[in-house]
């Protein structure tokens, strides 16, 4: 599934994102940085957010959501308890209706949802 050596994306349609950026000469990072979100009392991490994408040029995260509704509602209050944490990080989610849209614009077929 490997679009680029060292690179082993979660899903297909992370791959099929990154082909699309590669096709434009679009530079990306696939999960280069965890943002934590909660700690213990110990100040430990015991939840953080890890964008999909990071697009140096535009200085902007983007996660791909193309995952049943159950998890999509999860990653939707980690996106926006980080977007109170770190207010000056620019990250963009791209949901399951987003990423068909943008597969069909460049004649793609959309990958099965996990």
């Amino acid at each position: 599934m490997a679009v680029r050596p060292g690179v082993r994306f979660a899903h297909e349609s992370e791959a099929e994102f990154a082909r699309i950026l590669d096709f434009y000469g679009i530079r990306w990072e696939y999960e280069p940085r965890s943002f934590p979100l909660q700690w213990d009392a110990q100040g430990r991490v015991i939840e953080s957010f890890s964008p999909d994408f990071y697009l140096p040029d535009l200085d902007l995260y983007v996660e791909l959501t193309t995952l049943k509704q159950s998890l999509v509602t999860r990653k939707n209050r980690k996106l926006r308890r980080m977007r109170e944490l770190y207010p000056e990080v620019r990250v963009k989610i791209f949901y399951g209706r987003d990423y068909r849209n943008l597969l069909a614009k460049y004649g793609l077929h959309p990958v099965r949802s996990r």
